[in-house]
């Protein structure tokens, strides 16, 4: 199934499924718990994010291909930083770079997005794909000036300025994604290619990460986690691609879809 949220013709917001023929039926009930599919058809006049996320947690440096392009050794564990939930943006709408806090490079990072389904705690890799509830499309837009140089040593302010976590445009249930070890996934500006890979290439798999976690720790229903970002972003290319005003950025994943996002710059 294949699920949206939206602002309807009536100016509420709804959950709905997406119909192979386009139609958009409305959703009752609770995704993390008892929900239905009803038959009454709603108009999208507005699509907002899949979700609203209880926890954005993010893992970095997580594609071998992406490590062995920055030069960086493989990680023995994965590597966890957050986002705010006001980096969240919807499909469509624009991602901002900060001119505030200034920034000029500000980087793409097509990733595929785990939503867990229900309440997790310690558990094993053989048994981790059952928590998830579906898959969405994320773009882990980085300030790589903030995050690198500015940020004190740490990730988090070069990764949750405001609109940098766009997710969507489905949240696609997880019986219909066989295998997220198996998924091609690409960014496109302006409709050229910058990252074209595979999550085969993932030193962690989507497994893995849950068992990770959850150890010691409860991920709550409505948890969504970025799994890493492959070989071809902005900084590690050769003249160095930052994203600038105007640009159309997309994330495209097998199975899910396209992602698509404007850049302009922060007014204030």
């Amino acid at each position: 199934m294949k699920i949206i949220r939206c602002i309807d013709q009536r100016g509420a917001v709804v959950t709905a499924a997406l119909e192979d023929d386009g139609r958009a039926l409305r959703i009752e009930g609770d995704l993390f718990g008892e929900f239905k599919v009803t038959s009454t058809v709603i108009e999208i006049k507005e699509q907002l994010v899949p979700l609203v996320p209880k926890a954005i947690l993010c893992i970095g440096l997580n594609y071998r291909r992406h490590a062995e392009e920055t030069h960086s050794e493989l990680p023995r564990y994965p590597i966890l930083f957050m986002k705010m939930p006001s980096s969240i943006q919807a499909p469509l709408k624009p991602i901002v770079i900060p001119q505030h806090l200034k920034s000029d490079k500000v980087d793409y990072e097509c990733e595929l997005a785990v939503v867990i389904g229900r309440t997790c705690k310690n558990v094993s890799e053989a048994e981790a794909l059952d928590y998830v509830f579906g898959y969405t499309a994320a773009n882990d837009v980085s300030a790589r000036d903030w995050q690198k140089h500015a940020g004190g040593g740490q990730w988090c302010r070069g990764k949750t300025f405001d609109t940098f976590c766009p997710l969507g445009p489905v949240l696609v249930t997880q019986d219909e994604i066989e295998d997220p070890q198996n998924l091609r996934i690409r960014t496109l500006i302006n409709g050229e290619t910058y990252q074209d890979s595979h999550t085969r290439d993932m030193i962690f798999s989507v497994a893995q990460l849950i068992a990770f976690l959850s150890g010691s720790t409860t991920l709550e229903p409505g948890t969504v986690i970025l799994t890493g970002t492959p070989e071809g972003v902005g900084m590690a290319r050769d003249p160095r691609r930052w994203l600038t005003e105007g640009d159309i950025v997309s994330i495209e994943i097998e199975g899910i879809g396209t992602l698509t996002n404007p850049v302009v710059n922060e007014s204030y």
